[in-house]
């Protein structure tokens, strides 16, 4: 897929990694979960113990719909906006803008199975093109529910 531009506010506003994506014809919106590299990722069990010994060991941002979101979430999790999407992607931008580039980050979205998330690709690519250097990305290999909720994990919902 291609990135498409409505208008020249638009192209304006985006984020100066997704305007470099877009000169050079990469894929902004379709882009796979699999194009994440394996050393960003972190196994659902692992950032469950994380959060368990400290809590605030990450930010945790779910970069999925804002349904999926208000229905359960990791608790501690923010939500960032849709990372399929340019207004969710400047929401994330807005959302970690002042934080310094060594912070830890976590994103996850589960809305599918893995290699057909649309969300955390873009989210991944626009966190390490402004320079951040421990973001991670959560591995849900099926959805949210399969493979966090189901492992009694914990999820609330958005009171």
């Amino acid at each position: 897929m291609r990135v498409e531009m409505k208008s020249s506010v638009l192209w304006r506003r985006l984020p100066p990694v997704l305007m470099l994506a877009a000169l050079a014809g990469a894929s902004v919106r379709g882009q796979s979960a699999t194009t994440i590299p394996q050393g960003a990722l972190v196994q659902p069990a692992a950032l469950h113990q994380e959060l368990e010994a400290n809590p605030h060991a990450a930010l945790v941002l779910q970069v999925g719909s804002r349904v999926m979101f208000d229905q359960a979430h990791i608790p501690g999790a923010e939500y960032a906006g849709p990372g399929s999407r340019p207004e969710g992607l400047a929401a994330l931008r807005s959302k970690v803008q002042g934080l310094p580039r060594s912070s830890s980050v976590v994103l996850y979205c589960g809305c599918c199975p893995w290699e057909k998330c649309p969300n955390v690709a873009p989210a991944w690519a626009l966190l390490h093109g402004m320079g951040f250097t421990q973001v991670r990305v959560l591995y849900i290999a099926q959805n949210f529910g399969a493979d966090w909720v189901a492992r009694g994990y914990g999820a609330e919902p958005t009171r």
